[in-house]
């Protein structure tokens, strides 16, 4: 399964390696990530996969909203099961 974590905020040094800590934490595997900086607020897009994950998706969830508290940025995960209910009638 995959799903897609997004981080917003404003741009502060170490933001990528702390969000990959707690993917490595986790057996998260990043596959692909984009991110940019717009109008000094930091956006990154990372789509990960949850197959090997070490917790459940709730914790998963609790986990990075911890970490957006902690780094005072907007951090949200979605599952690609919600992304395909969005395009089934």
């Amino acid at each position: 399964m995959k799903a897609v974590i997004t981080v917003i905020g404003r741009d502060t040094v170490g933001v990528v390696a702390k969000v990959s800590a707690v993917c490595a934490e986790l057996n998260i595997n990043i596959e692909d990530i984009s991110q940019s900086i717009m109008q000094e607020m930091f956006c990154m897009i990372m789509l990960v996969s949850l197959n090997h994950c070490t917790a459940d998706p709730a914790a998963v969830r609790d986990r990075f909203a911890a970490l957006g508290e902690e780094m005072k940025m907007q951090v949200t995960v979605t599952r690609q099961e919600v992304f395909d209910a969005m395009h089934t009638i």
